[in-house]
């Protein structure tokens, strides 16, 4: 959703209203809510929201929160079996489009900021708005979305008490809960949560309009929800032009979640869960590339053609670097399994993801697998300091119209591999403080020659300092 202010506009209107706001309703701010993921290091391995049939109401609060982060990069490129690597000139003089990467050099990528609000609207009612203050993917402010969370319904009866024990119904605009990875990953300015700089290579992360219902029981779960399908609201048909398929229906997702997170032993906590994602018609699918506030690693392995100055403004080299999205736009059945182990200060996260789509100029289903492995130390009573290992493959087919960059269609129906590790660091200086950094190797392989990526190769590091409140 697209703030039609301005930045500085924006600033002034909320810095005048909102002490008149605040006065006009006698809001409380509190800065902790009931049934709610905290946004410093406590929200770490916190997956869905607590469940907290205690918490008293005793009147309307709000909160504020925020997450700021500032990265320093040194990440080196290479793709030396890609054709036409050096762009040049035909012999009439017409100009190659080439495979040339873009020249990047050491430096600050661009600051991030993330805004939260918090309203504790009722009993077990609470609203939440994020907005994006400052990304790579788009320079204006974007509201990530909004919606309200019921942990309580506001009708008498002891029917519903018992429901609501052991209920959540979630609704509104929000990040769909597809896997336990998003949970993990760095969302714009908010990177506490992550041990790492990046999320995974196949990164599944959407926002989409629609609900999702939990049910939480000695620490057993499920989770059914149903969205648009799609990354913003769309009440426009699906034209034949570009939906050669025949196929001009919109079809809503489906989201399946079920798993135990318990702990097994006084000092082992064992969390379990199995997801599905699915879609049969979608209108613009972007499970794989939903992400509006962009890559923590700018312009790695990508073409010289493409935003060739920062000046040109954010767009998609910003926004998916180091990123693999098998374009499964038209439809898509994708399924996660997670698992996560901790004893003290050892931590153990592994993910396989089987996926399978295609756009709307296929015809036949492609496959998709990732799997990747994290395992995390941290140090201390207050685990304040954290060292990491991660390594992350992902084998994919390619759209047979997208395999080639700059040559025009390539007929390549094989699968394209594309792998990383990344060891990292990190310390908290206060809960709400992180300085980290990762050293990264990832590698293209089995791409052909007439794509950009093939052969290709980035590696170095990366420092970044982090704010969550």
């Amino acid at each position: 959703m697209k703030l039609l202010f301005n930045k500085p506009l924006l600033y002034c209107l909320l810095l005048l209203q909102l002490p008149a706001a605040l006065m006009a309703q006698q809001v409380q701010v509190k800065p902790d809510f009931p049934n709610m993921r905290r946004y410093d290091q406590q929200g770490i391995n916190v997956f869905e929201d607590p469940k907290d049939t205690a918490a008293v109401f005793d009147g309307l609060k709000l909160k504020f929160g925020a997450g700021f982060t500032q990265q320093f990069q040194n990440l080196k490129h290479k793709n030396p079996d890609a054709l036409n690597n050096d762009a040049g000139s035909f012999s009439n003089g017409e100009s190659k489009a080439g495979n040339k990467l873009k020249v990047i050099t050491a430096g600050f990528q661009t600051a991030q900021a993330n805004l939260y609000m918090d309203v504790q609207l009722a009993d077990g009612i609470r609203l939440n708005v994020t907005t994006y203050l400052s990304s790579k993917h788009h320079n204006e402010a974007w509201v990530k979305g909004g919606f309200i969370q019921f942990d309580r319904l506001p009708f008498k009866g002891q029917v519903w008490d018992n429901i609501m024990k052991v209920t959540t119904i979630k609704v509104g605009h929000f990040e769909v809960n597809y896997g336990d990875e998003h949970f993990r990953r760095s969302d714009g300015g908010h990177t506490l949560y992550n041990p790492f700089m990046e999320g995974y290579i196949m990164d599944a992360y959407a926002t989409e309009i629609g609900g999702e219902i939990y049910v939480k029981k000695n620490g057993l779960f499920g989770m059914i929800g149903v969205t648009n399908g799609m990354i913003k609201g769309n009440v426009d048909s699906l034209y034949a032009a570009a939906n050669p398929d025949g196929k001009l229906h919109k079809s809503p997702s489906l989201l399946l979640k079920a798993g135990f997170d318990k702990m097994v032993t006084s000092n082992v906590r064992m969390r379990l869960s199995a997801s599905y994602y699915g879609n049969q018609s979608s209108g613009s699918n972007t499970l794989y590339g939903g992400d509006r506030s962009g890559s923590n690693y700018q312009y790695v392995m990508e073409l010289n053609s493409a935003n060739p100055s920062s000046s040109t403004g954010a767009g998609t080299p910003l926004a998916f670097s180091g990123r693999l999205n098998p374009g499964f736009t038209k439809k898509i059945n994708a399924f996660m399994f997670n698992g996560f182990v901790k004893t003290r200060g050892l931590e153990l996260f592994g993910t396989y993801e089987t996926a399978s789509g295609r756009n709307a100029r296929e015809t036949a289903a492609r496959n998709a697998n990732q799997y990747a492995v994290d395992v995390i130390y941290r140090f201390f009573k207050a685990e304040n300091l954290f060292v990491g290992v991660r390594y992350n493959n992902v084998h994919a087919q390619l759209a047979n119209n997208a395999a080639g960059t700059g040559a025009g269609p390539v007929n390549y129906t094989g699968k394209v591999n594309v792998d990383r590790l990344a060891l990292g660091a990190g310390w908290f200086l206060t809960r709400n403080v992180l300085l980290k950094g990762e050293y990264v190797i990832q590698q293209y392989k089995h791409f052909p020659v007439a794509d950009y990526r093939a052969g290709g190769r980035f590696d170095g590091y990366v420092i970044e300092a982090s704010v969550g409140f």
